[in-house]
């Protein structure tokens, strides 16, 4: 039997310029709460045995209104991308033989049964890495999910490295991961920094598992809004109203 056990891994590094602000993105107001606080909530509502923050862009703030002894922050300066902030916490994870669910800190919306889906279909799937993708309504930016005919996935294409072939692809990656956690640090010191933004992308470990004979799976969610990322004030004020409307 397997084991639903997880550490969880929160990424809340970056400025957010589309912000219109010098605030830390994570700690823009939601209904009363800093962007942040729904992510640890999350892991903590779904059971996480340890929680691990990414900070960045104003850490010493984000640690002052995190003040929590459950949580363990470790510091992304500069910031290379999602694969470089995810290495930083080489050092926390060090033996750990579970599994590691990466969350986005500007996430607020995701719920813990959509968390305990992506672990149950990671586990049944037989997965070294699984990806949690949606198919929002176009246009958009996302990376897209490039998969086989037995719907593996093959590699996740950034939107401004796709083809227009790969950009007619409806889905897309949300950010959020269930990874073996050996697999996961073993694959990100192989990852480059060869493409347009000179970044350490995460989404590399996908061809990397590929390469290796091993299986990237995708989990698909059908409500697009609960995995939606927080870039712009618009955004924002989206969020709110959809977190007034679960309460309904």
């Amino acid at each position: 039997m397997q084991s639903n056990e997880f550490c969880a891994l929160i990424l809340a590094a970056g400025k957010g310029a589309r912000m219109q602000s010098d605030m830390a993105k994570v700690l823009h107001v939601l209904n009363g709460k800093p962007l942040l606080y729904y992510s640890i909530k999350a892991a903590r509502d779904t059971g996480a045995q340890k929680i691990i923050v990414i900070v960045g862009h104003q850490s010493e703030k984000v640690r002052e209104v995190f003040s929590d002894p459950d949580l363990i922050f470790v510091e992304q300066m500069p910031q290379l991308g999602t694969g470089h902030a995810v290495m930083q916490a080489g050092k926390a994870l060090e033996g750990y033989q579970g599994l590691t669910v990466i969350l986005c800190g500007d996430v607020p919306l995701l719920k813990p049964e959509t968390i305990r889906c992506l672990i149950k279909n990671h586990q049944e799937a037989c997965a070294c890495v699984t990806v949690l993708t949606t198919e929002p309504p176009g246009p958009h930016a996302y990376g897209r999910i490039v998969k086989n005919r037995q719907g593996d996935i093959l590699k996740i294409v950034e939107h401004r490295d796709a083809t227009e072939k790969e950009r007619e692809i409806l889905e897309i990656n949300t950010g959020i991961y269930c990874v073996d956690t050996p697999f996961l640090f073993a694959a990100l010191a192989q990852v480059k920094n060869d493409n347009q933004q000179k970044e350490y992308y995460l989404t590399d470990i996908v061809e990397i598992a590929r390469r290796e004979g091993r299986k990237a799976h995708a989990c698909l969610t059908a409500d697009y809004v609960e995995v939606m990322g927080i870039n712009t004030l618009d955004e924002l004020t989206k969020a709110g109203e959809y977190l007034l409307g679960d309460r309904r």
